[in-house]
């Protein structure tokens, strides 16, 4: 379990299938509810996905509270989120979670620190009851404001798999400056028009 720049998340190396298979579990659903990667670098992020905008948009999104979703490329473990062509990647504006995923050979997959249908976390002690099932527990304090409930919406995602167009997954925390900056600086429109 690390911290993140929006919420607790629960990290595994996504191109392990065994630490994908225990993920799903410990989060108690199944496959067919996918799994963002977390990346240390946006350069990265070319690797294991096909990117159809501007590398400026990507950096103007990241890193940030933002999950862009894009086409997967050949090199993503066929087991992470095998019933989608599609995956989402986030680079947390946060240090330490950077670092982490830095050195490790491959992304993370990365969760949210609960039980699938329950609230985001924003202390280690909202889930103890995962503790037991994981490996390692990173305390790195209070996210954000406790008291607020916009605190826990998690990352805004967003899919940019269609080219020229943006659709809104989840609203999360960031969903406003987002998309301001795909509809007036680069022109996206919703998916929907």
């Amino acid at each position: 379990a690390v911290p993140t720049d929006t919420v607790y998340g629960v990290a595994c190396l996504a191109q392990d299938s065994a630490a994908v298979r225990r993920i799903y579990s410990l989060k108690g659903r199944n496959g067919a509810k996918p799994l963002a990667i977390c990346l240390g670098d946006v350069e990265r992020l070319y690797r294991y996905c096909r990117v159809n905008v501007p590398d400026e948009l990507l950096r103007d999104l990241l890193p940030g509270p933002v999950t862009l979703v894009l086409e997967r490329s050949e090199e993503l473990n066929k087991d992470l989120n095998p019933f989608t062509s599609l995956v989402g990647v986030r680079v947390p504006d946060h240090p330490f979670l950077r670092a982490v995923a830095r050195a490790c050979p491959g992304p993370l997959a990365l969760t949210s620190a609960n039980v699938s249908a329950q609230g985001s976390t924003l202390t280690v002690q909202e889930f103890q009851d995962l503790w037991p099932h994981l490996s390692l527990v990173i305390d790195g304090g209070p996210i954000g404001d406790i008291q607020s409930p916009e605190c826990r919406l998690g990352s805004t995602v967003v899919d940019l798999s269609v080219s020229g167009k943006f659709s809104i997954i989840r609203p999360g925390c960031a969903l406003t400056p987002t998309v301001e900056i795909l509809k007036k600086k680069y022109g996206l429109v919703p998916e929907s028009s």
